[in-house]
């Protein structure tokens, strides 16, 4: 089982964790967002292979937090609150 740093609870076991998404992808603001627009931002991602940040949830203390990690060996280097400096895993 791969731990996971909680910014607001440490460590805590990936199984308590809900992944929420890439960072950096904003929802569209406004009533006339195109439905090219709109689908873009539900449906097309980077998928980048190597470091990627991303947000995340954990279900135990119900915070979402960015967390830094590799895409492709999973070893996680930080994690933040959002809008926070990330700390270090």
């Amino acid at each position: 089982m791969q731990l996971f740093p909680c910014p607001f609870c440490g460590p805590r076991e990936e199984s308590e964790f809900h992944y929420g998404g890439e960072a950096g992808n904003l929802r569209p603001d406004g009533a006339d967002v195109t439905p090219e627009r709109w689908a873009g931002y539900l449906h097309m991602r980077d998928n980048p292979k190597g470091a990627t940040r991303e947000i995340w949830v954990h279900m135990t203390c119900g915070e979402f937090f960015a967390m830094s990690r590799d895409s492709v060996n999973h070893q996680v280097s930080g994690s933040s609150g959002l809008g926070e400096t990330e700390h270090a895993a």
